[in-house]
């Protein structure tokens, strides 16, 4: 994390970049464990957090530099909810977790584009100086 005001955009996408890597470990480690008897697919939550860390009434600059950081970390739980078709008790469905880290995958690298063209923003106000 960057301690500065300029970078509070950065910093929250560098934490929902952090929860999409670790949301693909996640699905990689689902996708392995597809034919484990009794293996309860696991997910992370991070969205949820971000959306109540930024909720409010004041622009959105305020409600950034307002966050919480330390509110923003991902969380990894065990999917109980997610019925099992399978009689080894095993909840884990390929093609879902094959789409999941797709998406997943799609995130990641619009963060990466977002974090880099706020870079950009940062470095063209620094070039006119």
């Amino acid at each position: 994390m960057i301690g500065s005001n300029a970078f509070n955009y950065i910093n929250i996408l560098d934490k929902a970049a952090d929860a999409s890597l670790k949301r693909n470990e996640v699905i990689v480690n689902n996708l392995a464990n597809v034919d484990t008897p009794g293996y309860k697919r696991k997910d992370v939550q991070f969205e949820a957090y971000l959306m109540q860390e930024l909720a409010g009434d004041n622009s959105l600059d305020k409600r950034v530099a307002n966050a919480r950081h330390d509110a923003l970390d991902a969380r990894v739980y065990t999917d109980y909810a997610s019925l099992s078709y399978r009689l080894d008790g095993n909840n884990v469905n390929i093609d879902t977790e094959s789409a999941n880290l797709a998406q997943n995958q799609i995130r990641y690298y619009a963060l990466l584009d977002s974090m880099t063209q706020e870079f950009n923003r940062l470095k063209a106000v620094l070039q006119k100086n």
